[in-house]
C-alpha cells in the first residue's frame, strides 16, 4: 500500500496527496464512473453536478476542505469537481454502496481499543494508500483512506481515531457535512467530545454510523440526513456496529437489505462477550478474523454473486496512539503497516 506523506497549507497538503498519489487517484475515478453508471444512471458529468451543490456549504464552512481538495485536483491533474464528487461519493449514491462493515470500540482501565474490518468492492483495494498529514497547529493525522478522499479510518495525535459504517437509507441535506468530510473533521479534533461537538453542530448529510473514541473510551454516532443518534459504550465499555441502525430515527426510511448486518452485529456481541479479561490486540485481532456465516462474515470474502470482500482490517490503541492495519482478508492477510501520527 502507498505511502503519502503531506505537510504545510490546506492547498500545499492537497497538492502533496494529489501528486503522490496520482495513479491511485485516476484509478479511483475510474472505478467509481463505471459504479455510478451501473448502480445510479448518472453519467460522470452528472455526478459532478450533483457534487457541486455541496459547494456553497463547504465554502462558508469548511472552505480549508475545499483548498485541500483543490490541492488534490491540482497534484493530481483531475478537475476539481471529480476530487469534489469522491469525497461527497456517499450523498451522491443516497445510501446505494455497501462498504461499512464491522467496527467496534473497547475501552477497559487503561486499555482503549478502535477496530474495523472495511468491506468494499475488491477491485478499488488497489487504490488505498496510507496518507499521513502534518497540519499545524492540529493534530497530524494517519489513515487509510481511497485515494483522492481526504477523511477515512484512523487516528490522529491527540489519540482520537474513527472508523464508518455504511448504513441504506434515503435522503441527503446539502447544508449538511458530507460523510466522509464528517470522518476528517473527526481527525482534525483534539478528543472524542470535541468531535462528538463538532458534528453534532454540522450534522451529517447522509445516512451511517461514525465510531468515535479516544482513551476515555467510544461514542457511536447514527447520522442520517435529518438527525444525529448518541449510542454511549454500554457499562462494559463497548460500542459495536455494523450496516444497520440500532438507535431510533422515527423521520428516516431506512431500507435494511443487508440481513447480514443483523447477524454480524450478533456474532461481534458474542465474541465481545466471551472475553473476560478486557480488550487486546490479540482478542479483537481473532474476532475479526471470523468467518462464520461464511462467505458474508464479519470476515467478509468475495463471492460469484458479490464483489465485496474484507479490503483491509484496523486496530488502534488509542491510550498508545498507534493502529496496526493488515491489508486484504485477516485470514488471508498481505502487507502489515503500523500507523503512527506521531512519527
Amino acid at each position: 500500500m502507498k505511502t503519502v506523506r503531506c505537510y504545510g497549507s490546506a492547498f500545499e497538503i492537497g497538492c502533496q496527496h494529489g501528486q503522490g498519489a496520482a495513479t491511485e487517484i485516476h484509478r479511483a475515478l475510474g472505478f467509481y464512473e463505471s459504479l455510478f453508471k451501473r448502480l445510479t444512471k448518472l453519467s460522470w458529468d452528472e455526478v459532478c453536478h450533483e457534487a457541486a451543490k455541496f459547494l456553497p456549504l463547504l465554502e462558508k464552512d469548511w472552505p480549508h476542505y475545499v483548498d485541500e481538495i483543490k490541492g488534490v485536483s491540482r497534484g493530481s491533474g483531475v478537475p476539481f469537481e471529480s476530487i469534489l464528487a469522491l469525497n461527497v461519493r456517499t450523498e451522491i449514491a443516497y445510501g446505494m454502496f455497501t462498504d461499512g462493515c464491522t467496527a467496534l470500540s473497547w475501552k477497559v482501565d487503561s486499555d482503549s481499543i478502535l477496530a474495523q474490518n472495511w468491506d468494499w468492492q475488491t477491485e478499488q483495494a488497489e487504490n488505498l494508500i496510507r496518507l499521513r498529514i502534518h497540519q499545524d497547529p492540529k493534530p497530524s493525522i494517519d489513515m487509510i483512506t481511497e485515494a483522492g478522499i481526504i477523511g477515512k479510518i484512523g487516528l490522529n495525535s491527540a489519540g482520537v481515531g474513527v472508523c464508518l459504517n455504511a448504513i441504506r437509507a434515503k435522503g441527503v441535506s446539502f447544508d449538511r457535512l458530507p460523510c466522509h468530510l464528517a470522518l476528517r473533521a473527526c481527525l482534525d479534533s483534539h478528543s472524542k467530545t470535541e468531535a462528538t461537538k463538532s458534528l453534532q453542530a454540522a450534522g451529517v448529510a447522509s445516512s451511517c454510523h461514525i465510531l468515535i473514541a479516544d482513551s476515555t473510551g467510544g461514542m457511536g454516532l447514527e447520522c442520517s440526513n435529518l438527525d444525529i443518534v448518541k449510542l454511549p459504550a454500554y457499562q462494559n465499555g463497548i460500542v459495536i456496529h455494523t450496516n444497520h441502525y440500532i438507535g431510533e430515527h422515527p423521520r428516516v426510511k431506512e431500507s435494511i437489505d443487508w440481513p447480514d448486518s443483523i447477524t454480524r452485529l450478533d456474532r461481534i456481541g458474542k465474541l465481545v462477550s466471551t472475553y473476560q479479561d478486557g480488550p487486546t490486540v490479540a482478542a479483537v485481532s481473532e474476532m475479526l478474523r471470523d468467518e462464520q456465516n461464511y462467505p458474508l462474515s464479519i470476515c467478509r470474502a468475495q463471492t460469484e454473486s458479490s464483489t465485496s470482500a474484507t479490503l483491509f482490517c484496523i486496530i488502534m490503541k488509542l491510550d498508545d496512539k498507534v493502529a496496526i492495519v493488515t491489508a486484504g482478508r485477516p485470514v488471508q492477510p498481505g502487507e502489515t503497516l503500523i500507523l503512527n501520527p506521531l512519527a
